[in-house]
């Protein structure tokens, strides 16, 4: 099916997504060294020979971001070096994303830093899910394969056969979103208005939509900590509203995320593998497998085709 030049590589952020993208092409993942120096320095080292190969490197920008990020530069260093033709990265959760304006003086702009680097270093494609803005696109100029996680969330929800939903936009900034999946469930949406005192704190103040006996599906690119989430629950069934469903994309779950989501009012966490989380997690919580997706991309990108063809809004 594809060429002998084909090879996929995993960083250390997610090897079972990448076992799975090379499960689903009927390719074996790649022999890669990857380890620390004492002083925390990255080494890689490819065991197979990579020159004039089509090399995809598997890597979320997970916690710990930093170092994820950092060993993405220097396997994408490696392979340049060892002569492959073209170097792909997938990055199925791209960090520093909630940085892609200058929301007040003196801030940086870290995603376009990041994209920078990133081709700077060397990297020849980026295939991406659910950016966070999806107007990072426009800080590469190389192609990017921006991807969406939203036709796996909406075909489960509509497996459920949940009644009376209502899609909950958590921010002004989902509600394009929240409308895609209220329009793919046949529903009505929700917005909730909200103030930020601080990182990772909400406040909800008002709620556009009426929620009263409805069952809410809050949608969102990411969950991080959860304090938004479940702050967004408590307003919900302050207003009348049935337990609710939480989908996200992206599950960082950072600190005590976990716990705050095993909340009595969340029927069901739905989320995807576009970061490896815990096996220890509570039967609430429903991991999606985006790894078809990817693999059918990376088919798409070596053999020709149309990507949008994947998804049901084909302007993705």
């Amino acid at each position: 099916m594809f060429s002998d030049k084909l090879r996929i590589f995993s960083g250390s952020s997610n090897p079972k997504l990448a076992a799975q993208i090379c499960e689903n092409l009927g390719v074996q993942l790649g022999k890669i060294k990857l380890s620390r120096f004492k002083s925390g320095e990255i080494y890689v080292h490819y065991e197979e020979t990579i020159r004039n190969c089509d090399v995809f490197l598997v890597q979320s920008f997970s916690h710990p971001i930093n170092d994820h990020f950092v060993e993405l530069l220097v396997m994408i260093d490696a392979a340049k070096r060892a002569s492959a033709r073209t170097v792909n990265i997938i990055v199925p959760y791209y960090g520093y994303a909630r940085q892609e304006r200058k929301a007040a003086p003196r801030e940086p702009i870290s995603a376009k830093m990041l994209a920078d680097v990133l081709t700077t270093v060397g990297a020849n494609r980026v295939i991406t899910i659910d950016l966070h803005a999806p107007a990072i696109q426009g800080f590469f100029n190389i192609p990017v394969d921006h991807l969406t996680g939203l036709d796996l969330i909406s075909d489960h929800l509509k497996s459920k056969n949940i009644k009376n939903p209502v899609v909950v936009s958590p921010d002004a900034g989902r509600a394009s979103t929240a409308e895609k999946l209220a329009n793919y469930l046949d529903a009505p949406f929700a917005i909730m208005i909200k103030k930020r005192p601080a990182h990772n704190e909400s406040v909800i103040t008002h709620v556009i939509g009426d929620v009263t006996g409805q069952t809410p599906i809050i949608i969102e690119d990411l969950i991080d900590t959860g304090t938004t989430i479940v702050n967004v629950v408590e307003g919900l069934k302050e207003r009348g509203a049935e337990d609710v469903y939480v989908c996200a994309t992206h599950p960082l779950f950072s600190g005590p995320a976990l716990q705050r989501l095993d909340h009595p009012n969340i029927k069901e966490v739905i989320v995807t593998d576009t970061i490896a989380l815990p096996e220890d997690h509570s039967d609430r919580f429903t991991i999606l497998s985006v790894a078809p997706i990817l693999a059918e991309t990376t088919r798409i990108i070596l053999e020709g085709g149309s990507i949008s063809t994947l998804f049901k809004n084909a302007g993705i």
